[in-house]
């Protein structure tokens, strides 16, 4: 099954699409990747739908990646006598650790590391910011604040403390369980919250022994001022612009969201762009022009993938939204400022051998008739490099491990495809131009770029390109033992 785009789309699992039926009709509208939203559904539910999964893998022939999205620590105020109270501006109310329901001029916040980290000025957002509280001083037990926006606070609203580094772990006790839950029925990809400093990534990543690939989310303050760091130690990357937006001024995250695209990208990691991306659409089968605007915006930015959330997961039109998200994909890719945008944005840095033969299939597959690049790899480095460049061809992987394949079908414009090891590069070309031909991208008569490592079956080796027919008579004939 062959998709039309080379951007993938991530949808959310959940009571709008949890049977066979469901699951199935969001992968043929163009589903490349299902999230596993461990903030909501039991374990059992989780289970069900990765077995769903692998069965349409199995009877599509295709690599289908499962991301896991942690939980993280979830921040929020106590209970109140009223359920609730309402703040005006300029009033004075106190958060602190006493045991008792709230009233209109205090409530419990249950979070003695919130305190530990204040400082007169600090700020306090509840309810996704629509309340905002400024301390005017703070103890290891209280902070006794100023209301400059106000609103009606009530029972466990979440807490946002945007200008400090809370002394928080990313993995509260419910994450680790979940993480090693989803480990062990083998998911692929694991989103991780709350990610404040690269130790956190690193941390999931012991925990996760190489059995899933990290992927950090990005919606802290903190996380965009060490973003180099945590790059660097994470395998993929996600711009969650829903906190982003909550504990940032909104007009900075459209530029924030273009650098953490262009860094991802030149790093060789993959990043997805997600939250209300098509939100209307939970409720109406047609978006918003400027909702199609935003998903448009991700794409020409260069993102590997654009994400639903609410919109498959809980949504009145799950199917509709994939196949608008889709249609926006295949539209912005035949635009011809796509590719100038796309190219323009291209990072020149070539640091290993590896690098110079992406490099270089790239160049040969935009100067003569290549019809793919095709790439044998073990870890899936290969891919993601050759996915950096964004080539005007299709980019099929080739590797005998499925958990390889999977992964790197998060990545732009790659198509997994499963072989043997191999022995002889002979039959490397040929395994590749098998693929091509199968799978639509190119006939007997066209050539395709080849790129393997010697020895083969061996991770990081990537040292051969070999431009070959897709006539396995001419390559019998013409290649070397």
């Amino acid at each position: 099954m062959r998709r039309l785009r080379n951007v993938k789309i991530v949808a959310t699992l959940g009571p709008s699409s949890s049977d066979y039926d469901s699951i199935k009709a969001l992968f043929v509208a163009g589903a490349d990747v299902f999230r596993l939203n461990m903030s909501h559904g039991t374990h059992d539910e989780h289970r069900a739908r990765h077995a769903i999964i692998r069965q349409l893998e199995a009877e599509y022939g295709r690599p289908i990646a499962i991301l896991a999205d942690l939980q993280g620590p979830k921040l929020r105020v106590g209970t109140f006598t009223a359920h609730g109270a309402d703040l005006e501006e300029g009033d004075n109310f106190r958060f602190d650790l006493v045991d008792e329901p709230g009233t209109n001029h205090r409530v419990r916040l249950p979070h003695p590391e919130i305190f530990a980290a204040l400082e007169k000025g600090s700020e306090l957002l509840v309810n996704d910011g629509k309340i905002r509280l400024q301390v005017k001083d703070c103890g290891p037990d209280f902070a006794d604040c100023t209301v400059t926006v106000g609103g009606t606070i009530s029972d466990r609203k979440g807490v946002n403390v945007p200008d400090v580094l809370l002394p928080l772990a990313a993995l509260s006790e419910k994450d680790r369980k979940d993480l090693e839950f989803a480990c062990q029925i083998g998911v692929d990809w694991l989103a991780l919250s709350f990610v404040q400093r690269p130790e956190d990534v690193e941390e999931a990543k012991t925990l996760a022994k190489g059995r899933a690939a990290v992927l950090s989310k990005i919606e802290k303050p903190s996380a965009v001022r060490s973003f180099d760091e945590i790059l660097a130690v994470s395998d993929g990357v996600m711009v969650a612009r829903g906190d982003l937006g909550v504990e940032l001024p909104v007009q900075a995250v459209p530029p924030i969201q273009k650098q953490l695209i262009r860094k991802s990208r030149a790093a060789a990691k993959p990043v997805i762009v997600a939250t209300q991306m098509l939100e209307s659409m939970i409720e109406s089968p047609m978006p918003t022009r400027a909702e199609v605007s935003d998903v448009a915006t991700a794409i020409y930015e260069g993102a590997d993938a654009v994400m639903l959330s609410a919109e498959s997961a809980a949504g009145n039109y799950p199917v509709e939204a994939v196949e608008t998200m889709n249609n926006v994909a295949v539209s912005v890719e035949k635009d011809p400022t796509y590719r100038e945008i796309i190219e323009a944005s291209r990072s020149a840095a070539r640091q290993t051998v590896a690098d110079g033969i992406v490099a270089a299939a790239r160049e040969i597959a935009e100067t003569t008739d290549i019809a793919a690049i095709c790439a044998y790899t073990q870890s899936g480095k290969t891919v993601a490099l050759i996915a950096r460049e964004r080539p005007r061809v299709p980019i099929i992987a080739l590797s005998p491990i499925d958990a390889t394949l999977r992964r790197v079908s998060l990545n732009w414009g790659v198509h997994a495809v499963r072989c043997g090891e191999l022995e002889r590069f002979k039959q490397a070309v040929v395994n590749a131009a098998r693929a091509a031909r199968d799978f639509g991208f190119a006939d007997e008569t066209q050539q395709i770029v080849v790129t393997a490592g010697v020895p083969f079956n061996v991770q990081g080796t990537t040292n051969i390109l070999r431009v070959a027919p897709c006539d396995e008579r001419l390559i019998y004939r013409t290649d070397p033992e």
